[in-house]
């Protein structure tokens, strides 16, 4: 039976997970007696991200302990955060969807205001920490990225960087409709979204295990929204490009006059040296850019699936689909 004709409960919890056996059996322990205090109908929707330890051992046993309302998706290889929770909002049936991180930075306390957030008519609930528990260097990172994500594409999320999230039920199926290849999704909700809204939630040092975004993913995540959700570095960069070959053309007629008018000159050599430097630089950054827009549209025409399920556990059987 697909996921689409079990009993539709009134919220899936979907939580990527990836090498995180450190800290399950404290997520466990603290996300359903918060999700049975709700009193609401609920599924948790559990994706292993190709884990290399015991984490899918853990999640097959927790299977087991509460079939009835926990489903855990396998994939095949590791294939990124955002591709697994794509995966596990193919198996979420619940009319409202709460992302959560495993780590337990996110409370699960709070997913109850993120759902009284969405009773009021909100189609997208996004989160603010309120005392963000990051090392110094990483929130500082954070919050720099954002105000220039902000500014180039529109996107208005005060903290990019919390997972926990709530959705309705349409957000989701227009998400899982969009063909992108490479997406990031609270910013494609944002986007669909007609009333979305954000809360202050709590914050809490991880459990246990290590962070999965170091600074080069976090770097690399922020290049991949700026290009998927706006032109603007392409804009910015002509108008850059145009005003660098005025003023060039403009020196060029100089030294050409000079030359005329007070012959060969061996001074300012090293100067112009590094005038070429300079500019050699912005065209190799112009380039740089221009590679993260044609990267994309390659990504794109290949036609590659984001990721490879090898088996979903879930009450009622199946196996779920087998790429997407």
């Amino acid at each position: 039976m697909s996921a689409a004709g079990q009993d539709r409960p009134d919220v899936s919890i979907v939580i990527p997970v990836f090498n995180e056996e450190a800290v399950l059996p404290a997520l466990f322990a603290r996300l359903y007696p918060a999700l049975d205090a709700l009193k609401r109908s609920y599924q948790v929707v559990f994706v292993d991200d190709g884990s290399r330890d015991k984490s899918l051992a853990l999640l097959r046993r927790q299977y087991q302990l509460r079939p009835e309302h926990t489903c855990v998706v396998c994939l095949r290889a590791n294939a990124g955060q955002h591709a697994a929770i794509l995966a596990g909002f193919e198996q979420a049936v619940g009319r409202y969807v709460v992302t959560l991180d495993a780590d337990l930075q996110n409370p699960p306390e709070e997913i109850a205001n993120l759902l009284a957030a969405l009773d009021k008519g909100h189609d997208y609930v996004g989160t603010i920490r309120r005392i963000r528990r990051d090392s110094r260097w990483r929130h500082w990172a954070s919050r720099a990225m954002n105000r220039l994500r902000e500014r180039i594409t529109n996107i208005h999320m005060t903290d990019q960087g919390c997972m926990l999230r709530g959705y309705d039920r349409d957000i989701i199926r227009a998400i899982l409709d969009s063909e992108e290849a490479n997406t990031f999704i609270p910013a494609l909700a944002y986007l669909y979204s007609g009333n979305p809204t954000e809360i202050v939630v709590e914050h809490e040092e991880r459990a246990a295990g290590d962070s999965k975004y170091p600074l080069y993913k976090l770097i690399h995540l922020n290049f991949d929204l700026m290009t998927g959700f706006s032109l603007m570095p392409l804009q910015v960069f002509s108008l850059i490009g145009v005003g660098i070959s005025i003023v060039s053309f403009a020196f060029v007629i100089f030294l050409a006059v000079r030359r005329l008018i007070v012959g060969p000159e061996v001074e300012g050599v090293f100067t112009l040296f590094a005038i070429v430097f300079f500019l050699i630089g912005i065209l190799l950054f112009g380039i740089g850019l221009l590679g993260e827009y044609v990267g994309r549209i390659y990504v794109q025409a290949r036609g590659r699936p984001r990721y490879l399920v090898r088996t979903v556990l879930r009450q009622g059987g199946g196996s779920g689909p087998a790429e997407t």
